[in-house]
């Protein structure tokens, strides 16, 4: 079981999935591989032996990048496991690449970074450890 985060093209001005409109196609993210490089310029450790699903391994936690097989990226998903430094980093990528993402766990269904993501991603450990026996 990870957090998941939804990376996809959005209007820059909503503040929750609710506020998209009805109308609205989201734009191509661009070249797979122009993704992967962009990433492995924040996390030159990550690991895309596999483009389709990369691997960034870290003290602590596990996030895998889902890409998909297409050549041209549409939207991708970041599968995290572990402690609150994977919110970082996922932050850091973000930023880079100035994209913005969903995160089911938030209050308002849209990744945050910083102290709002960290406590996402405590509230998806809680929900986890509530529904996963031990």
């Amino acid at each position: 079981m990870s957090w998941d985060i939804f990376v996809q093209d959005m209007p820059p001005s909503i503040v929750s999935p609710a506020d998209i409109p009805r109308d609205f196609v989201p734009a191509a993210l661009g070249q797979r591989t122009e993704i992967i490089r962009k990433i492995c310029e924040v996390v030159p450790f990550a690991n895309f032996t596999d483009p389709a699903w990369g691997l960034i391994d870290g003290p602590g936690f596990s996030i895998e990048v889902n890409l998909g097989d297409a050549p041209i990226v549409q939207g991708f998903a970041f599968h995290v496991r572990g402690g609150n430094t994977a919110a970082a980093v996922i932050s850091d990528i973000l930023a880079h690449m100035g994209f913005r993402a969903f995160d089911t766990a938030s209050e308002s269904g849209m990744f945050e970074p910083g102290a709002a993501a960290e406590e996402s991603m405590s509230r998806w450990r809680t929900y986890k450890d509530s529904v996963l026996p031990r």
